[in-house]
């Protein structure tokens, strides 16, 4: 399974940006997906995780202000971003559970998007 990000780019403090990741190609069962971000020199951080049935969690930094949602049928999760601040500046990573069940037994690993960069301006 692929992760394709799009969506991100440069925009002004207080304005907004829809981040979207798409899931393609075979090789699994999608479970929990979610978005992460990272700055340099910094770890990679939870903003914010959807399961299959909608349950959401989010970092305490983006509550009230971000929104993640999900399409099973088009295997795609959205990132809604409002009031954005210049701390929100980092890369944006698409994060996959996957379960691979064969006759052995199930396997679970991560997917990773190539990132998507948000810049916020002061």
């Amino acid at each position: 399974v692929q992760l394709v990000e799009s969506g991100g780019g440069l925009v002004q403090s207080g304005g907004s940006l829809r981040l979207s990741c798409e899931a393609s190609g075979r090789g699994g069962d999608i479970n929990d997906m979610g978005w992460y971000r990272q700055t340099p020199g910094k770890e990679r951080e939870l903003v914010a995780t959807i399961t299959t049935v909608g349950n959401t969690n989010y970092a305490d930094s983006v509550k009230g202000r971000f929104t993640i949602s999900r399409d099973n049928a088009k295997r795609t999760i959205h990132l809604q971003m409002n009031s954005l601040k210049p701390d929100d500046s980092a890369v944006y990573y698409c994060n996959a559970l996957i379960t691979v069940t064969t006759i052995e037994g199930s396997t679970k690993f991560n997917s990773w998007g190539q990132g998507t960069l948000v810049t916020v301006l002061e």
